[in-house]
């Protein structure tokens, strides 16, 4: 294992570039990539947070990612998200290649959103509303950015001077940023965060806006509200993990507020049009899951080689 070849945050970013991973993840969708096999994670909740194994074959790569989430990293200046992963061969086994794990989850969590928003959008979605300020907040910007025209980004954080640095980063590319601005001019929103209640009042977000919310794998957490979900067409990756892991939807459901066959599709029947985006907001739902990361790792590997 210690002759394996490794790929760090810096090459994964050269070998898979945004755009690259957007697409090879709709063209394993459409190759016939099903998300509703991919095998369910155990979470393992230790002191100092929760243990993610995530195993998924694909074509001719197997692979599995260790995953942490440490809530009180950010305090420490570390990211919340820890992990290594780990690519083999998928007819021998044979250990092919160790990733940086963190890197490859910043990597395809908001290449996997930018493929929702690819097909849930309009066409000249040009301004942005992000809540959150971390990793997972700047790379949303990257990918809607690599399917949208956008050129606004309205930063919402708990912490007014993260805030600003934040909208002074946007600035730095070149993009027009506040902090003030109000959720009713976004066209796309992105929800980033460890919140565990709704972020916003779903009643601001416009009927022809895309939501994304990433923030949450559990159960009993959310990022957006009730009546939001309840007036929106509604994606996820795959139906099995939403409604084990996707409290936006479950809390919802328990409340009696939708039913389960509120959710519209999953990923795949949205990417390859066995099921058209509806009226209302569209909102896509994610919680993460290891088939994102065995394209991403393998189309990076392949790239490497």
């Amino acid at each position: 294992m210690s002759g394996l070849p490794y790929l760090d945050g810096e090459a994964l970013r050269e070998l898979v570039p945004m755009a690259r991973a957007v697409q090879v993840l709709e063209d394993a969708l459409r190759g016939g990539l099903d998300p509703e096999e991919t095998p369910r994670r155990p979470v393992v909740e230790v002191p100092a947070g929760q243990l993610l194994l995530m195993p998924a074959a694909w074509g001719r790569h197997v692979g599995i990612k260790i995953a942490a989430v440490a809530p009180a990293n950010p305090s420490r200046g570390l990211p919340r998200i820890q992990g290594t992963y780990l690519l083999m061969d998928g007819e021998t086994l044979a250990p092919l290649a160790t990733l940086d794990g963190v890197a490859l989850t910043s990597l395809r969590t908001p290449a996997v959103s930018a493929l929702a928003v690819r097909h849930l959008a309009g066409p000249g979605a040009a301004t942005m509303a992000v809540f959150g300020t971390g990793p997972q907040a700047w790379g949303h910007v990257e990918a809607f950015r690599a399917v949208r025209p956008v050129d606004r980004v309205i930063v919402i954080a708990g912490d007014r001077g993260r805030a600003e640095a934040f909208a002074g980063r946007c600035a730095d590319e070149g993009l027009r940023a506040d902090t003030v601005a109000g959720l009713g001019q976004a066209d796309l929103i992105a929800c980033c965060t460890s919140a565990r209640v709704p972020l916003f009042d779903g009643r601001l977000v416009r009927d022809d806006a895309t939501v994304v919310a990433i923030g949450s794998h559990e159960p009993d957490a959310r990022e957006i509200d009730d009546d939001l979900v309840a007036r929106a067409t509604v994606f996820v990756e795959a139906r099995g993990a939403a409604l084990a892991e996707a409290g936006d939807l479950i809390i919802p459901l328990r409340n009696g507020t939708i039913t389960d066959g509120h959710l519209a599709g999953n990923l795949r029947e949205l990417v390859t049009g066995a099921v058209p985006p509806g009226p209302g907001p569209r909102v896509f739902k994610s919680v993460g899951m290891a088939w994102e990361d065995l394209v991403v790792a393998a189309a990076a590997y392949e790239a490497w080689t």
